[in-house]
């Protein structure tokens, strides 16, 4: 019989985002008066370039900003994002498969909804980002996690998506630059994943919201540009959160096949109907100006990396991944587990995330968040002060035992 008072089992199943979990913690604490610096936030700590933030107050200020626009998005946002899509990944794309959506999570909870049916497994690499598995269960997949590790700078293998993959099998997600590890595939890597793909007839989404922040020798690729074959069963998933320091302004897109487009466009004209146009007006400026505020952003993160990884590597049994994109690193805290420090013994990462954040006032997320246990995710989009302040602390904690 029906529980009339409860609800949906769908919307119990939810997890909460860790992430933003633990920035809400950090924020509440601070509230406290507590001095807690914050390793938690994937979003830049920079302000919108001011160009950008313009063009939005114009757009406020224009009526046509004030109606209903096509569920689909802006037609001189979908062409800017064509042209955008063109300069930066060589990869040409005609606006009717571009779906502007309500940020780039969206994009990827849409592209489930468009492609997943009851019972369809998705290969999800792990260290994975919190809402892939989330979008997956919400359209009524089946998650398959695909374990990475240091040896392999946390890439996914060929013969490690061979062996997952099943006739139920409808997608495999794939990140580069990753979000949790930083890890960016190479272009030969691209290509053997995708030419995989492609013979075994599956979708691939690719998430490529963090294509412009790569660091040293490292190279960004777009996988239906280094495999042409694949453009027909692959979704692109970007914004301009990342990229621009506009987290909060909630525009991103879906670059689909044709079919897969129109599915989704469908999708959302009952979900949502059209980004807010403000919003849209103020990415139109972003993807069409110039990429100058994004470098000085990306000097600013490289130097942030390197600064972390050192500091992170000088704690006494901590390894850590040299980071080539985005704004993470992942070190390995396995060695200070069942250590005793500030006098506990933390069994895990979620429970060494508490103790920093009690002994400390320093915020990380758990590997568990990510689907690697004994791991952390810290960012480094934080200023360089507060992120030398935190590490030193958890430097201090750990040498005091």
């Amino acid at each position: 019989m029906t529980d009339r008072g409860s609800i949906s089992r769908r919307a119990a199943a939810v997890q909460p985002s860790a992430t933003l979990a633990i920035t809400n913690r950090a924020n509440e604490l601070r509230g406290q008066g507590r001095p807690v610096i914050g390793f938690g936030a994937g979003e830049p700590d920079f302000a919108t370039p001011p160009e950008i933030v313009d063009a939005a107050i114009k757009a406020a200020d224009d009526p046509r900003a004030h109606r209903y626009s096509p569920a689909a998005g802006l037609p001189e946002l979908r062409e800017a994002i064509a042209a955008k899509t063109l300069r930066d990944s060589n990869l040409a794309v005609d606006t009717s498969q571009i779906i502007v959506t309500n940020g780039g999570k969206h994009a990827v909870y849409q592209t489930c909804q468009t492609l997943i049916d009851p019972g369809d497994e998705v290969l999800l690499p792990s260290p994975y980002w919190v809402t892939y598995p989330e979008a997956i269960a919400l359209a009524g997949g089946v998650t398959v996690p695909v374990p990475t590790d240091e040896s392999t700078n946390f890439t996914v293998t060929v013969d490690q998506l061979e062996a997952a993959c099943t006739e139920r099998t409808k997608m495999l997600i794939f990140v580069s630059p990753s979000n949790p590890t930083g890890s960016v595939y190479t272009e030969e890597q691209v290509a053997a994943v995708g030419q995989w793909a492609a013979e075994r007839g599956i979708w691939v989404m690719t998430d490529e919201i963090y294509e412009h922040l790569v660091y040293g020798g490292t190279r960004f690729s777009s996988m239906p540009v280094v495999v042409p074959e694949m453009a027909d069963r692959c979704v692109v998933v970007n914004g301009v959160a990342k990229t621009y320091a506009m987290t909060g302004w909630r525009v991103g897109w879906m670059i689909a096949p044709e079919e897969a487009a129109k599915g989704a466009s469908r999708i959302q004209s009952h979900l949502s109907s059209n980004v807010n146009n403000v919003a849209q007006m103020a990415a139109l400026a972003a993807v069409s100006g110039p990429l100058d505020s994004v470098e000085m952003m990306r000097e600013a993160f490289d130097r942030r990396r390197r600064t972390m990884v050192d500091m992170l590597r000088a704690i006494d049994g901590v390894t850590c991944q040299e980071p080539g994109g985005a704004f993470y690193a992942f070190p390995n805290f396995e060695a200070l587990l069942s250590r005793p420090i500030a006098g506990r013994t933390p069994a895990s990462t979620m429970d060494l995330a508490s103790l920093f954040l009690d002994e400390a006032n320093v915020a990380m997320v758990p590997g568990e968040a990510f689907g690697a246990p004994g791991y952390a995710r810290f960012s480094f989009a934080l200023s360089d002060d507060d992120l030398a302040e935190g590490l030193s602390r958890i430097q201090s904690l750990v040498a005091d035992g």
